[in-house]
């Protein structure tokens, strides 16, 4: 392990010592290809690691002395992939560790292989079936043991055998998200913005593409992304035609450089299911935020079609987290993010302060994982009315669930596209003249919350103490 001047130098380093993996890797491939392999070649790429140390006078850590461990140098560590795509990041932890610790940081190689698929794509493409079948002796696959949640969940809080956890992922777990994400988006990890708002419904897309292309127009932004990497810049040019068939999760990204904060708009569909697929992905990104802007079933006569729900509790009735984060755990609500999305609906709609109340409800959003779940009102109605609910969906509770289990600060500002209960139900005609009123003015308001909350970002107080236990990596 080589002892590091500056976070700067680290994170060169690691740089460094990554791409010279990726090429042991890439020539041993290209060995393996030809056949010139021998059997006695065995080196495999592996993993640059990094190490802080604190002084234990310093450090913050209660667990260990909770586990009956000497009061001594703590230290942290983990495995990093793609250096380079997480370099602002890694550079901002770094330098915000050295401002507060008297740190001494760390580079090496770790003992942890690069699984041949995240070190080269395709790997496949051109091998003989022989070739294929025989990759495993050669080169190594993920390892799905060690590719897991267990720090995120706090599994790792009194292991006492090894060091403490710098970051909440490590390189293979990042890897395997990473995939995913181009799986899932049809879009490259590099293009994803810390801001990142999630949707259901095609027709935010349709908004935000329209309010992408004018911000390009005007030399407010710098590229517009699609699925497929389609890039539009100022020039009004696609890069490439659309993509022909789209992505379970589309993604869409709005680049502005350094003049307004990026926005990333995904389109998660309808469901609980999706939205955790794509969340346990998204969080190795280390978003600042995600926000949830969709539609709700209104729960109450006195709600109007078109007010807004800004949810300040959950009832987790989606059930896909339960084994990870129990629903009898709280998911406390972000008072920057709350504040950001009133001031945003004031912005956005003119409404004056004293009649806010009248179209901007709060309180508990149910999320449901049943579609249909109209059908079976008598045997849910207790539940609804004991929960003081407010509205329903399928998607909120799991997004802020999940934000909450990946210390990503989270929100929910929904529409009211329905009322159930009440008889008024999404039918084509009403749903047209819905969309055509709301859907603009709704993601303007996610818009304008996302330039609040990057000013929160700025200032260092957008990421909430609520959402760390103790224990905690020193990495956001």
């Amino acid at each position: 392990m080589t002892l590091c001047e500056s976070p700067a130098a680290a994170v060169a380093l690691l740089e460094t010592l990554y791409q010279e993996q990726i090429a042991l890797i890439s020539k041993r491939f290209a060995r393996y290809a030809t056949d010139d392999l021998g059997s006695d070649d065995r080196k495999q790429g592996v993993y640059p690691m990094i190490s802080v140390e604190i002084p234990a006078d310093q450090a913050t850590e209660t667990s260990n002395v909770a586990s009956g461990r000497i009061s001594d140098i703590s230290r942290y560590s983990t495995t990093i992939s793609q250096p380079k795509l997480y370099r602002r990041y890694l550079l901002e932890q770094l330098e915000r560790i050295t401002r507060s610790f008297t740190a001494r940081i760390h580079v090496g190689l770790s003992k942890t292989p690069i699984p041949l698929a995240f070190a080269i794509e395709n790997v496949s493409g051109g091998l003989s079936q022989y070739q294929k079948d025989a990759l495993p002796n050669y080169f190594h696959t993920p390892n799905l043991v060690k590719t897991n949640d267990e720090i995120v969940d706090g599994g790792q809080i009194f292991n006492v055998d090894s060091d403490n956890a710098l970051a909440l992922f490590t390189a293979e777990r990042v890897d395997y998200s990473l995939h995913r994400i181009r799986h899932y988006c049809a879009s490259d990890p590099e293009h994803f913005q810390p801001f990142i708002l999630f949707t259901n419904y095609q027709r935010y897309v349709d908004e935000f593409i329209e309010f992408g292309l004018e911000e390009l127009k005007s030399g407010k932004a710098d590229m517009l992304v699609e699925p497929g990497n389609r890039i539009t810049r100022q020039n009004g040019k696609p890069s490439c035609p659309p993509i022909g068939k789209p992505p379970q999760m589309p993604a869409y990204h709005l680049i502005r450089g350094d003049r307004r904060p990026g926005v990333t708009l995904v389109n998660i569909g309808v469901g609980p299911s999706n939205a955790k697929t794509i969340t346990d992905h998204l969080a190795v990104l280390r978003p600042h935020v995600w926000l949830m802007i969709g539609h709700c079933g209104a729960l109450r006569r006195t709600q109007r079609l078109g007010d807004y729900v800004l949810a300040h509790a959950y009832l987790r009735d989606d059930n896909v987290l339960d084994d990870v984060l129990p629903p009898s755990i709280p998911l406390p609500t972000i008072a920057e993010v709350q504040l950001a999305l009133t001031q945003a609906v004031q912005d956005e709609t003119g409404i004056d302060h004293s009649q806010l109340k009248q179209h901007l409800r709060t309180g508990t959003v149910v999320t449901t994982g049943d579609r249909n779940w109209e059908l079976r009102f008598e045997q849910i109605a207790k539940r609804l009315n004991q929960s003081r609910a407010i509205a329903i969906d399928m998607e909120s509770a799991t997004v802020a669930a999940n934000g909450y289990r990946y210390r990503v600060p989270y929100g929910t500002l929904l529409c009211a596209s329905d009322k159930p209960l009440h008889g008024e139900i999404k039918l084509p005609g009403m749903a047209d003249a819905f969309y055509q009123e709301r859907v603009g003015q709704h993601l303007a308001i996610g818009l304008r919350t996302i330039d609040l909350l990057a000013e929160e970002a700025d200032a260092g107080t957008l990421h909430s103490r609520k959402l760390r236990s103790f224990g905690e990596p020193l990495f956001r």
